[in-house]
């Protein structure tokens, strides 16, 4: 296989592995205005606290190969997104916080759960018009960006961090229902439901606004005969939602938040299709902005190494953390 087809690849895994394991920890933070002061919020707390900063590895790698293997879409990406990620940075750094101060500043409680919701709203937010501003296009001359500082903010960009939003909140509810019990689990359940209403009513407003951006979009979905292959994609999301909905009915506990992340699988599928071979949308392709080949190999040895390990010490954190969590601090 092409190696910058790998490449990509591997990009693509890092993304989704970063959205899939700190979305639920953003989802959390999102919902915990809604739970109560004490308990409730002692164990969804804590249901993430042993790992959320394992998590965020998957965003080093994304934006660290990123720069390795694309550095000419890393150059145009950045500049056309940077107020965005700025404010996303802030927001991990006020959540990062927040976990320790806490616990070991009791008298400010109230204050780091703000920091800690209001941290967790910023990050999904920002991380959401991030993509909305990549799909909708970026301005491109002499292979640089050349846009103005704003170019990122348009409905379709706000449509997107509100859709990212509903979902990283139907990924922290659904792990809750997983993780918790009593009252915090209760809550949980009640929460789920309204947030995978949303999730579900955003993605299709995200996938019918996003064909008429372009028209490359449009031909890889509607036009024979890739609308053969792109059509399973909808497919699916409708079976998962039957079995999301089916499992919140039956109070199951696993199978919400798995059919979840089945959700948001399905929904970087889609990207797959709308940009595929494309990095910057309509302007620069994996092949125009990839290192040379030689440069591809010596880094692939790198990531042959690290990404297992990293892989076997996240699956090892998980299985020692198994089970119920209680509201004993985790200090």
């Amino acid at each position: 296989m092409d190696l910058t087809v790998i490449w990509a690849f591997i990009i693509a895994f890092a993304v989704f592995a970063y959205v899939v394991m700190d979305g639920f920890d953003l989802g959390i933070g999102i919902l915990f205005p809604a739970f109560k002061v004490g308990e409730a919020r002692d164990q969804a707390m804590n249901s993430i606290a042993p790992v959320w900063d394992g998590n965020e590895t998957w965003l080093v790698l994304g934006g660290g190969g990123l720069l390795a293997a694309f550095p000419l879409a890393y150059a145009i990406i950045l500049p056309a997104t940077y107020p965005l990620i700025i404010v996303m940075l802030l927001g991990l750094v006020f959540r990062g916080v927040a976990f320790e101060f806490r616990w070991r500043d009791p008298d400010h409680r109230a204050f780091w759960d703000f920091a800690f919701t209001g941290g967790s709203f910023l990050a999904a937010f920002s991380q959401g018009m991030i993509l909305g501003a990549l799909l909708q296009g970026i301005e491109v001359a002499d292979r640089a960006y050349a846009g103005s500082w704003f170019d990122w903010f348009t409905p379709y960009t706000l449509l997107t961090g509100v859709g990212t939003v509903a979902g990283y909140a139907l990924l922290g509810a659904t792990w809750l229902i997983w993780k918790t019990e009593n009252d915090a689990q209760d809550t949980a359940y009640r929460l789920a439901k309204p947030a995978a209403f949303a999730t579900l009513a955003l993605m299709a407003a995200v996938s019918l606004y996003t064909p008429f951006l372009d028209g490359q979009y449009w031909t890889r979905w509607f036009e024979m005969p890739n609308i053969l292959f792109a059509a399973q994609v909808p497919l699916l999301v409708m079976i998962l939602t039957y079995f999301l909905f089916r499992g919140l009915y039956k109070k199951q506990e696993a199978a919400p938040f798995l059919i979840s992340l089945g959700l948001f699988f399905l929904g970087m599928a889609g990207l797959g299709i709308s940009m595929f071979p494309y990095i910057v949308p309509d302007q620069i392709t994996i092949w125009d902005a990839a290192v040379p080949e030689s440069s591809q190999i010596f880094m692939l040895v790198g990531v042959a190494i690290t990404v297992p390990l990293i892989l076997v010490y996240t699956g090892w954190a998980y299985w020692v953390f198994r089970g119920k969590v209680g509201n004993e601090g985790y200090h």
